[in-house]
């Protein structure tokens, strides 16, 4: 990055325009370096390949939340039938770049809020420090094109328009963040925050709710309205049980928040000064933002991408205040880091990927493009790679037995399955003219399943193994 961004200046009226000409091209091209990894491979995580299944099937005449069903809300899932809409639907190149731009977008926001708060160091130290840590998890989690990608966008942009008194526009990008994911609407309290302490007037308030309120209910109103509240927010009460796995999901938590950590270890002394500054908005979004990450407690290391956005806040908050070496050592750190991260992206083994590619290869040769498929498992990539439709609108094996929660067999089995799952996947599932069980002795294979120990018995047999996952044809 070009030295004259670190370099002390004092926050001089001047053109805008002269400074964002300064600013964006290096955070672009930044940007850029740090989703190399992004780039590097077809499919990251299943994620990923399930909102590819779910853009197909939307593209083919499916219904959300009817015949195309997740726990999240509409956003995503539109966004990637729109991109495939552009680019096909055999590539994630549109939506990866799409999450690229998400984090720059990302970036350049906090450096406006940065900047109209700080002046205009401020603003670019915000910006560069969020992109060198906007990489620090596990790359399945920071280099994927999912969710959280795009939440953070949202919530940044709801901040800098409360930050600028712009209530309207703060509700709608409060509602964007929730109707992304749900945790993304935590930012209306740091949001709410702002209003309070700026002393606006009632009008604020109105304008601020009808923004966060309209857009959900257009959305509900755009796919199915009971299904809508269903899936985004009263089904979901088995996974976000954490009875039985403790230990597990513990352990996951401790792991996770290591890595974060390391990501942002220039940063932590800097932010624990910031309490001196007045960051009480800041402290807020982290803290919401963590709320995000305990909710469900499962603990996934893409829950953490939206702590990063308040922590480069913060940490900016402090070092403006702290000798300039400082802010030098804080930068020098990060960037540290980022390459530690950067490398693991690029290095990181394929196992799970090589696996579902040779399952979908075998998927491929034994059945016809008309022909629908049962992947028993939690690589719904399966179906896209093999480019098949599922027999069933559940895409995973963990919507019917609760697995893909990221349990570890405690609370798995048909009884924790979305309610009414089991009634509609097995007058679905007799369509499928395979069926896969990659369970590989996972707590969700058929011994332990009735109701697809059920399924296979009735009109299936064994016909071979790929790389552990059990091939059954119809019968006859």
């Amino acid at each position: 990055m070009p030295a004259e961004l670190l370099l002390p200046s004092p926050s001089v009226p001047g053109s805008r325009t002269a400074y964002w000409s300064r600013l964006l091209p290096p955070l672009a091209a930044l940007a850029c370096v740090t989703r190399i990894p992004s780039f590097t491979r077809p499919l990251w995580n299943p994620d990923e390949g399930y909102l590819a299944v779910q853009a197909r099937l939307l593209a083919q005449g499916g219904e959300l939340y009817e015949t195309v069903v997740d726990r999240k809300p509409p956003l995503v899932p539109w966004l990637y039938e729109a991109t495939f809409a552009v680019t096909g639907s055999g590539t994630l190149a549109g939506v990866r770049v799409l999450a690229l731009l998400a984090h720059l977008l990302t970036a350049a926001l906090l450096a406006s809020l940065a900047r109209h708060r700080w002046g205009d160091r401020s603003g670019t130290t915000a910006g560069v420090l969020y992109l060198l840590i906007s990489v620090g998890l596990n790359p399945e989690d920071a280099q994927a094109a999912t969710f959280e990608a795009f939440v953070l966008p949202c919530t940044a942009a709801a901040m800098w328009c409360a930050d600028r008194r712009r209530w309207g526009a703060a509700g709608t990008a409060v509602a964007c963040a929730f109707l992304t994911k749900q945790t993304g609407g935590a930012v209306l309290l740091p949001v709410l925050w702002l209003y309070v302490a700026s002393g606006a007037r009632r009008g604020g308030l109105g304008r601020l709710v009808a923004g966060a309120v309209l857009p959900v209910l257009g959305a509900a109103l755009a796919t199915d309205p009971v299904g809508f509240v269903f899936w985004t927010v009263t089904g979901s009460g088995a996974y976000a049980t954490l009875t039985g796995s403790e230990l597990h999901v513990l352990a996951r938590g401790s792991v996770n928040t290591a890595i974060v950590s390391v990501a942002c270890a220039g940063l932590i002394a800097p932010v624990a000064r910031a309490r001196r500054a007045p960051t009480a908005d800041l402290w807020l979004w982290l803290l919401a933002s963590a709320g995000g990450v305990l909710l469900g407690l499962h603990f996934f290391g893409h829950y953490y991408l939206p702590l990063l956005p308040p922590v480069a806040l913060l940490a900016t908050a402090a070092l403006r205040v702290l000798p300039y070496d400082r802010t030098v050592t804080a930068v020098f750190t990060s960037a540290c880091a980022c390459v530690l991260f950067l490398t693991w992206g690029v290095l990181a083994p394929r196992t799970d990927l090589d696996h579902a590619r040779r399952v979908a290869q075998a998927v491929s040769s034994r059945t016809a493009p008309g022909d629908a498929v049962l992947v028993w498992g939690i690589h719904p990539e399966t179906y896209w790679l093999a480019d098949r439709a599922p027999a069933t609108r559940y895409l995973t094996a963990g919507l019917l037995t609760n697995y893909s929660g990221g349990r570890d067999g405690g609370r798995v089995g048909e009884r924790y399955a979305v309610r009414g799952a089991w009634t509609v996947f097995r007058r679905e599932a007799v369509s499928a003219a395979l069926v896969v069980d990659d369970s590989r002795g996972k707590p969700y294979g058929p011994e332990r399943v009735r109701g697809l120990r059920r399924l296979l018995s009735a009109g299936y047999e064994a016909v071979g193994t790929v790389d552990g996952a059990v091939l059954y044809v119809r019968r006859g």
